[in-house]
Order: structure tokens, then sequence, then C-alpha cells
């Protein structure tokens, strides 16, 4: 079954969500495949190697090898926006949120680096999965997030990207009942890390995202249609990768899904970041919420060397 057969099931989740064909960007490392940072003639060479694709990519910390002050002037020259990512940690004083360290570290880093680059950002998400991990509450977050939009160039958006179900079972209300509601939303969805099998992952895919489109779109009300939500990581191991349960790493199944899934999820007019752009050789394996070991360096779209491994064109 094609996932375009699918796109009439699900249309009516989140209709005020849905519009024109969605916009493809990239999750990008700011490392090496030797573990070395990148230089702005890596991120460079790393937008010449996508702009056939996309001219959007995302990032994850404001302070790891000076992403922001690298990325942006690479960004500028090859004609590419920048999600710029912020790390917050789990506060120690919650009567002094803003004193976090890492917020406070990423959030200067990105205000250093903005001047001068403003045209570059599109926006600026401000944690990675607070929620899912339980570091931060929804009221919480959204104490970071509003101090940001504070802060940036008129036209760079503020959000945050988190996991889907967390969107969708209202751990994440705060951000769209109190004022300023958040406009931005980064929803990650791995129908892979759910361990479903590669020919049935669509499916999971666009329920997924559904599930968080349609309990934003209820709790927002009359807000909803400013409300911008994206895919904001969802991927697929390729060859050398690791298996999860019915999910098979493989580069056929990568294919498999991007065709279905990836090209699906854009006709249905929502923006994705696939998870990820190159692969990084330099990552140790990681530790799964199963205890299980799981290798993270085969997920990119093309090799650490910057070649594509599968065919990206979508069914027509």
């Amino acid at each position: 079954m094609r996932a375009s057969s699918l796109l009439s099931l699900l249309l009516a989740a989140a209709p005020a969500l849905v519009s024109a064909k969605g916009t493809l960007g990239f999750s990008l490392g700011d490392k090496n495949a030797d573990g070395t940072c990148k230089s702005t003639s890596d991120y460079e060479a790393d937008f010449d190697a996508l702009k056939g694709l996309s001219t959007l990519v995302r990032t994850y910390s404001g302070t790891e090898c000076h992403a922001p002050q690298n990325i942006l002037p690479a960004a500028k020259n090859k004609g590419f926006k920048v999600v710029l990512g912020m790390w917050v940690g789990k506060p120690t004083d919650k009567d002094n949120l803003l004193e976090e360290p890492s917020f406070k570290a990423d959030w200067a880093a990105i205000q250093k680096a903005i001047p001068g680059n403003e045209d570059a950002i599109h926006a600026i998400t401000v944690g990675s999965e607070t929620l899912y991990r339980g570091d931060l509450t929804g009221p919480q977050l959204h104490t970071y997030i509003s101090h940001v939009m504070k802060g940036v160039p008129k036209g760079v958006l503020v959000g945050t990207a988190d996991s889907w179900n967390k969107f969708a079972d209202g751990t994440a209300d705060a951000l769209f009942t109190q004022e300023p509601i958040v406009t931005y939303v980064l929803s990650n969805a791995f129908a892979y890390w759910q361990g479903t099998a590669a020919d049935k992952a669509y499916k999971t895919y666009f329920d997924d995202m559904a599930g968080a489109m349609e309990h934003i779109q209820k709790v927002a009300g009359d807000n909803a249609d400013k409300i911008n939500i994206v895919n904001g990581e969802t991927g697929w191991p390729t060859d050398g990768g690791s298996d999860y349960e019915d999910a098979k790493a493989g580069t056929k199944n990568a294919e498999k899904f991007w065709k279905t899934g990836i090209c699906g999820m854009l006709d249905w007019g929502v923006d994705l970041f696939y998870f990820e752009a190159f692969d990084e050789s330099w990552k140790p394996d990681s530790k799964g919420d199963n205890g299980e070991l799981k290798d993270e360096k085969h997920w990119g779209l093309f090799t650490a060397d910057r070649k594509s491994k599968f065919d990206t064109s979508c069914p027509k």
C-alpha cells in the first residue's frame, strides 16, 4: 500500500494544520566523522551535498563545537536557513529556572552569534525532548521559551522539540494555553523506535503525527491556526545499524520508509526534518530505555563522506 493511499484516511485528523506540500529539512550534527568539531568550511561542504534536496537544517546545541558561530556564516554563504537548538538540563533550583547552566550557556552563545546572521536563522528551539525525559514540566518549559521569545529578532520563530506522545498526552498543554502561545513545535516521531516493521512503518508514523496534531489543535482552540507543527525528527538506520524489535536496519528498509513515510508526510503538507543528514561515525553506542546498547552511527541519508545511499525521488 502506498503512503498516498493513506492520506484520505488521515487528512481529517488536523485539517487546520495541513497546507501545501511540506518542506524537507535535515538534522545536522556538529562533528566530523573523526569526532572533531565542524568548521564553517565543513558546514559549507555539508550544504553543497544537501542543496539538491533542501536548504533547511536544524542543530541541537548552542555551545557544543561552537555550532551557531560556525554554521550561521556557512548558511548565509550557501543560502540555507538554520533552526538553532538550545539544550536545557534538569533545573536544580525551581525558583530560578533561568539560572540552569546549560540554558544560560546556550542562550548566551546564540545571542552572540545572531548579529549579522539574522537572515540565516529560521527558528530557535528551546530544549530537546525535555518533557520526554521528565527533566521539565510543561509550565517550566514555557518559562524558558517565553524568555527566549523576548530576545530574538523579529521574524525568528521560537519553540521546542519533543516526542510526539508528549504533545498527544497533554504533557505539553501549557505551551498552547499560557501566553505567549508557542507557535513553532517540532514533534519527533520514529516508527523505528516503536519496533514497527518497515513495510508498516509509514502508518505508525502518520498515526503518531496525527495524534500530536489533533491534540494540540483541540487544546489551542482559536489559536490552532497560528501553530506550525513540524515533524522534528524521523528516520531509519541503514546497513550497519541496529535492529529494534520488528524494525530491521538496512538501506533497503530505509529507502522503503523514505518512499512511503517521508514522501507521504511531505505530500500531506507537513514540514519535516529527516534524522539525519550524514552518518556520524564518531558516535558511541547508546543505551535505550530497554537497557540495550544500539548503534547510532548509520542513520544518515548520506555516508559520512557525503555520498547518497539510495534514490530519494518520491513516487508520483
